[in-house]
């Protein structure tokens, strides 16, 4: 039987709640933004509100859900430069 871990990261100081939002995976996002997979997982992986959940006791069998928030923070970093960021 396959093990499930799930783990959230540490929530930012002022994050809300992402229980309800939209929830994208890295190959949604990789279509969106036209990067490779690897290149988005590496921008999200470690961004607060980012859901890892963990298939298994293998890091291959991680997969990311992204939170609609999240995506456009680290969508707006990636094409604006933090500068235009807001917390």
């Amino acid at each position: 039987m396959m093990e499930t871990t799930i783990q959230h990261q540490e929530p930012h100081r002022f994050q809300s709640d992402t229980t309800f939002e939209l929830h994208y995976s890295i190959g949604d996002l990789a279509k969106q933004w036209r990067l490779g997979r690897e290149t988005v997982r590496l921008l999200v992986k470690d961004e607060p509100g980012v859901l890892k959940i963990q298939l298994g006791r293998r890091k291959a069998l991680t997969r990311y859900s992204v939170p609609e928030s999240v995506a456009r923070r680290v969508h707006t970093k990636l094409f604006h430069g933090e500068r235009y960021v807001r917390n």
